[in-house]
């Protein structure tokens, strides 16, 4: 997969050892500040990728402040282009939280209309997809391979917005990341038996507690949002990005795969 190959080597390298950290700065945060203290936080903690909002002076910003390569997110894929012109290695359809709340939902068709589309406006790019949470599972995985058929290189659950923790501590952070374990597990199998070697990224309601769940459901890597970017202060942000660093190399997985 040339996508893939063009992808700097150390993001390759993550990917193959399923051992991929994107911290997610999120898609409706423009805040330029706080793009650069969560892109500096995610570097100094040692996560391998930048998740921002499409916009070119956000990857400026997110370039500048890091050593980490920039995913940008958006569901307008003419935005992309410009992005990409920025310094942007990945772009992605999503993430999805931020719009339920006001009561927007993507259906199955009108993500899979995005990717083509974003996959027209930029063939050589590498392309990320959200499947949404709101699909029963088998329905995800259909999504998932349809997807992979139209020229997604990556594939990324989500569902924490949907969860909600009847109990506190540990169980409640497990309760609040079903959703989108059980998305990884199901698609995983999916794409093993119709013999899909596409990447899939586990995001949405994940702790340093539940990362190592989502790399044996199938994952090839986390994408972590609230846990990171709620926090208040420069060294609340690292520290959480060590302890996930340290959840994920902690973990490891018996099945590496090869994506080239």
């Amino acid at each position: 997969m040339l996508r893939f190959q063009n992808l700097p080597f150390a993001l390759q390298k993550s990917f193959q050892k399923h051992s991929l950290l994107k911290i997610i700065s999120g898609l409706d945060n423009f805040d330029k500040s706080s793009v650069e203290r969560i892109s500096k936080a995610a570097s100094l903690g040692g996560a391998d990728l930048i998740d921002i909002a499409c916009d070119p002076d956000l990857v400026a910003a997110a370039l500048e402040s890091s050593s980490l390569p920039v995913c940008v997110s958006s569901v307008e894929p003419q935005l992309f282009p410009k992005a990409v012109e920025a310094g942007a290695s990945i772009i992605e359809i999503g993430n999805f939280d931020s719009f339920y709340a006001k009561g927007r939902v993507f259906n199955a068709s009108e993500v899979l209309s995005l990717t083509i589309e974003s996959r027209k406006l930029l063939p050589n790019s590498f392309l990320s997809v959200t499947v949404p949470h709101t699909l029963p599972l088998d329905q995800q995985t259909k999504l998932a391979l349809d997807l992979a058929d139209a020229g997604a290189d990556m594939i990324q659950t989500e569902g924490g917005t949907s969860s909600k923790p009847n109990n506190p501590g540990v169980v409640g952070l497990i309760e609040k990341a079903t959703p989108t374990l059980a998305a990884v597990h199901t698609i995983s199998k999916g794409f093993s038996n119709a013999g899909c070697t596409l990447p899939i990224l586990c995001a949405s309601g994940l702790s340093s507690e539940t990362v190592p769940m989502a790399l044996s459901a199938g994952a090839s890597g986390v994408g972590i949002g609230s846990a990171v970017n709620r926090l208040t202060t420069d060294l609340e942000m690292i520290a959480m990005v060590k302890s996930l660093r340290l959840a994920i190399d902690s973990f490891h997985p018996v099945v590496s795969r090869n994506f080239s």
